[in-house]
């Protein structure tokens, strides 16, 4: 589609549509711009996943399964 960037993992840049296979790609943007900011975003996702609640397991010694019990994809 016309309009769309890519940021290219191979190439560290950014990239329109007609470039480097998809999987080695992250996208797609919207701008330029945005696409150029592909990896600070990734960052800023990467430290919100690791500081929610939510994502983070229990400790290992933890053997509380009440605490786990109704959230995921997989609970009873």
């Amino acid at each position: 589609m016309a309009g769309q960037w890519w940021y290219c993992l191979r190439h560290h840049a950014v990239e329109p549509t007609e470039a480097c296979k998809a999987d080695e790609r992250l996208g797609p943007y919207a701008t330029f711009n945005e696409a150029a900011d592909a990896l600070k975003r990734v960052q800023e996702r990467n430290v919100a996943w690791d500081e929610d609640p939510r994502f983070n397991d229990p400790d290992d010694d933890d053997d509380d399964d009440e605490k786990r019990e109704g959230w995921g994809p997989f609970a009873h």
